[in-house]
């Protein structure tokens, strides 16, 4: 009996003691920044604690460094009574010496509320200028200590990041990884003097219990240089043409993870009182649809091949142009070519071609392929407010030739670039798509971290199909893009442009303006990088392969520098030993697993007719 009393009063003990250890650890290292910033306040002013998790970048070597956290300074506030009978003039000229843009009209209007206990002046003072203002010991003039959301790179992935934001009186992420992961990045109120069972085991019930997020801070995919990169290109791109709006996607299509996805013109979340238009806020690279043009005909080209309609040696008559229910299409220049294969179709891409592909699958069969690689559906990427495509024109119970075959060649249906760059992943990738993510990591403040795993669609097509459509890419960067000049002898390089009329104003297409488009895979045949780059209206060109193919060029060879991507072919006669990256095998690097085989410094036949 006394043994039983004994080992009941040390269960005891040893389960008080390990709350007590609980409650430390929750105070010292859980929430020892809510306290110790309660700690620094010497004052008190009408208004809460702010505080939120991280959100961190992750270099190429895996160091992670922070894209959104938050910074300390101080609100700068006034006693109105006090300021006025100091010398309101006086004390702004003293003030407006270290915060030069302090307006001064609003700040004598306040002075001469003396009823009012308290006017805020600013927000946001940094800590350097609140400590010399302190100094100054000004009547009237009080500093409260202060945290806010702060972004270091500034407009650096500012779409992808997002913002805070007031809706109503809730204040949380509005936009981006801001809002998606509001309920990770949060921080509730912590009561220092809240009943200590209550509130450890209230804790414990909000995150086993009821399935809540626990608080946390996010690892996204985003590196940092990449990103930069990205942003510098599409300015420049936006600025040589005068285009609407310029955006890129970077992705690994072996992981789904998204290096970079930037937009021109964007804006700086740190200082969001100058954005004149709002709809800089949308991530039109997840929220918009466009007809994408050409770049959809290797997906049409893939579905034909994986059918066995046809290969890229197969040839049709091409006659310029082509009528179907009634509606005729043409090529970019009207001309016709005479007999010529597939593949050339593609290196000219010539819209007859991929009309004859089509057909050749059968309207059924092509619709069914189209939304198996998730076109006219979201991705399901980690950001908010994404769009579906829109491809319910090539959907039964439509039956309408014309709307199939414009579909082929990436007109009369619309999709987001996000949704190319999921597709396009199927092909680079042996046949099957990964989802696209944006956050790898969750590191939760109570300890623990959960890795966010890599998500794998079903196959779409064989991957033999995949191959031959990659070799089809390659052929039309080696010897058809700008004639093939920009041919790389040691790496294989797929792509695809297209040009696409627009819509606008609900009255059919507009002769005058285009979407551009280019969608590019590095290596071809063991893919680092799947790149999508698009300009909306670009003024005083005709064609994307002026406006993006040497921005791409530009860009592969930062990837390759930059990445030490390893080679995947030899000039002629050589081995890759020695070559950059350090390969040592003169066969193609593979994916692992799928045997792939690049012909080594060998590409399809273009075909009778179809020189450059």
């Amino acid at each position: 009996m006394l043994k039983s009393r004994i080992r009941l009063i040390s269960i005891a003990i040893i389960c008080f003691a390990l709350l007590l250890f609980i409650k430390l650890y929750l105070l010292q290292i859980v929430n020892s920044d809510i306290y110790r910033q309660k700690a620094d306040r010497q004052y008190q002013k009408p208004s809460t604690d702010f505080n939120r998790g991280t959100i961190f970048f992750t270099q190429k070597d895996g160091v992670q460094i922070s894209a959104a956290s938050l910074k300390t300074g101080f609100v700068l506030a006034m006693k109105p009574n006090l300021v006025k009978a100091g010398g309101a003039e006086e004390i702004y000229k003293q003030i407006s010496a270290l915060i030069p843009d302090l307006d001064r009209d609003d700040f004598i209007a306040k002075a001469n509320k003396t009823d009012d206990p308290y006017e805020e002046l600013r927000k946001k003072v940094d800590q350097e200028t609140g400590e010399k203002l302190n100094k100054l010991k000004l009547p009237g003039i009080t500093l409260y200590q202060d945290k806010w959301r702060y972004y270091p790179g500034g407009p650096l992935a500012s779409n992808v990041l997002g913002f805070m934001g007031y809706k109503g009186n809730d204040f949380a992420g509005r936009y981006g990884l801001e809002r998606t992961y509001d309920n990770v990045l949060s921080r509730k109120q912590s009561n220092a003097y809240a009943n200590f069972f209550v509130e450890t085991f209230s804790n414990i019930k909000k995150t086993v219990i009821d399935g809540e997020s626990p608080e946390g801070d996010i690892v996204t995919t985003i590196e940092p240089k990449t990103q930069a990169y990205v942003e510098e290109m599409i300015t420049k791109i936006s600025s040589q043409y005068s285009s609407e709006r310029t955006g890129a996607i970077i992705m690994n299509p072996q992981t789904g993870d998204i290096y970079a996805m930037g937009l021109n013109p964007s804006f700086d979340p740190n200082d969001l009182k100058n954005v004149k238009d709002t709809a800089l806020f949308r991530n039109d690279l997840i929220e918009s649809v466009y007809e994408m043009g050409s770049i959809m005909k290797p997906l049409t080209m893939s579905a034909g091949i994986d059918l066995g309609a046809v290969t890229s040696q197969s040839t049709y008559n091409d006659t310029g142009s082509a009528t179907f229910s009634k509606k005729t299409i043409s090529n970019f220049d009207k001309k016709g070519r005479g007999v010529i294969t597939l593949q050339c179709a593609l290196a000219r891409s010539l819209n007859t071609g991929f009309a004859y592909v089509e057909q050749k699958i059968g309207n059924e069969a092509f619709g069914s392929y189209f939304t198996k690689y998730g076109l006219g559906n979201k991705t399901g990427i980690d950001l908010p407010n994404e769009a579906s495509g829109l491809i319910s024109n090539i959907q039964p119970p439509r039956n309408i030739d014309i709307e199939y075959v414009t579909a082929s060649f990436g007109q009369g249906i619309s999709v987001t670039p996000i949704e190319v760059a999921h597709a396009f992943s199927a092909i680079a990738n042996g046949g099957v798509m990964v989802k696209p993510r944006l956050v790898k990591e969750i590191n939760y403040k109570i300890g623990t971290s959960k890795k966010i795993p890599v998500q794998f669609d079903a196959r779409v097509i064989k991957e033999d199909s995949a191959l031959e459509v990659v070799n089809m890419m390659v052929n039309n960067f080696d010897t058809t893009l700008k004639n093939g000049v920009y041919k790389n002898p040691n790496y294989s390089i797929g792509v695809k442009t297209g040009t696409a009329q627009m819509v606008r104003g609900g009255t059919g297409y507009a002769d005058n303006i285009h979407l551009h488009s280019f969608i590019g895979i590095l290596p071809a045949y063991n893919p680092k990088f799947l790149v999508f780059i698009y300009t909306i209206n670009p003024r005083g060109v005709n064609y994307s392969s002026d406006t993006l193919a040497l921005p791409f060029i530009d860009l592969t060879k930062f990837l390759i520098s930059y990445y030490q991507v390893a080679p995947d072919r030899a000039p002629e006669g050589q081995s890759l030993d020695g070559v950059i990256g350090g390969a040592t095998s003169s066969r193609a690097v593979v994916p692992v697993g799928t045997g792939r085989v690049a012909p080594l410094n060998k590409t399809p036949s273009n075909g009778k007719n179809c020189t450059p």
